[in-house]
């Protein structure tokens, strides 16, 4: 039987008017100190940020998610957060901002595939 191993995930929010803490749900990052894996998959729904706010900067938002994306893969990719550890990114990019790109708090669980469960928290909670 697979062994479960305890993971931790912040969804990735953007909050295009800060002061009104309105925000969408754009993507999950997945860590797990066990597998040393650090991954993200986000969804830039074009109509539906359009939708909160209509002067979003769709390029932008991009450039940035994907920077969250070099940071998870590691290396000089993403720039000096991308050379930490794995843990230490994770805690770095699930910091709280305030800032149009938020992440929640982190929440935990156990799981036997970690890839698998990204793909399904994505799924769950990005749509």
């Amino acid at each position: 039987m697979p062994e479960n191993h305890l993971y931790e995930y912040a969804v990735i929010r953007v909050v295009p008017r800060v002061e009104r803490e309105e925000f969408l749900n754009v993507g999950v990052i997945l860590y797990c100190r066990k597998h040393r894996y650090l991954q993200v998959i986000y969804t830039l729904d074009e109509q539906r940020l359009r939708a909160l706010y209509a002067e979003i900067n769709i390029p932008a938002l991009a450039a940035s998610l994907e920077a969250i994306a070099k940071i998870c893969r590691g290396g000089a990719a993403g720039g000096p957060i991308g050379l930490l550890d794995v843990a230490s990114r994770f805690r770095w990019l699930t910091a709280t901002r305030s800032t149009v790109i938020q992440t929640s708090k982190t929440h935990a669980g156990f799981s036997c595939n970690v890839e698998e469960t990204l793909t399904r928290l994505h799924q769950q909670l990005v749509g």
